[in-house]
């Protein structure tokens, strides 16, 4: 079943009004998902959405082609940056995760649609039950500092949210955790990862523009951009 949501205040543009197209569906898997990330859509918990809103355009999904994918000279050093910390892959939600993701928004998004953090906010937002989330978690001396929750489909990946200890702040540590994503995604054969929206005039959703190339999905289709 496909439905439009009402209009409501933008989380994103101050000012601008939102409007969402609502997918659910009781038949989704990874095959048909990956087919709707390819149209712009994205997963929030059990639901898929993608923004249609009456009077703004500025939600551009955006994905990274791992085969052509080169980490910039600062993404470099943020790799460099971080030797001494350990990754690993966790298909169960851990008991730390909600502690953490407790802490990084209370710190850095206490004026979001996140605050206040709960555990109900946390499983719907992160946990499907149709398809089993990938947490790549990341440690520095035995202690969880930062996870990204991913999704891998059959020939891509797509980043739902990655959260991290703030007191870990100047690690860059959401840069890494997208560059781990393409290493992942290389490993394993994949051909994108999908990075949800750019939105070019929010400062705190307009950075994935410098993961190059990049594509960005437009009215002709996925262009790629250097």
């Amino acid at each position: 079943m496909v439905g439009l949501t009402n209009t409501f205040d933008c989380n994103y543009i101050p000012g601008n009004q939102e409007r969402l197209l609502v997918i659910q569906e009781q038949q989704l898997n990874d095959h048909l998902f990956e087919q709707l990330l390819g149209m712009g859509f994205r997963r929030n918990g059990n639901s898929i959405y993608k923004p249609h809103c009456p009077a703004c355009q500025q939600c551009q999904s955006i994905r990274v082609p791992i085969a052509e994918f080169s980490p910039s000279k600062r993404q470099k050093r943020t790799l460099k940056q971080n030797v001494d910390i350990q990754w690993r892959l966790s298909h169960q939600h851990a008991e730390g995760h909600f502690e953490l993701y407790e802490r990084y928004i209370n710190a850095r998004h206490s004026d979001g649609p996140m605050f206040p953090p709960s555990r109900e906010q946390f499983n719907e937002f992160l946990i499907c039950d149709w398809l089993e989330p990938t947490f790549i978690e990341l440690f520095h001396q035995d202690k969880l500092i930062a996870v990204a929750v991913t999704d891998l489909m059959p020939n891509s990946l797509s980043a739902i949210y990655s959260y991290f200890d703030p007191d870990y702040s100047k690690r860059s540590l959401g840069s890494l955790m997208i560059l781990l994503q393409c290493e992942l995604a290389k490993v394993l054969g994949k051909r994108y990862l999908y990075l949800g929206y750019q939105i070019d005039e929010n400062a705190k959703m307009n950075y994935k523009r410098l993961y190059r190339p990049y594509q960005i999905l437009t009215a002709q289709g996925w262009q790629q951009q250097q």
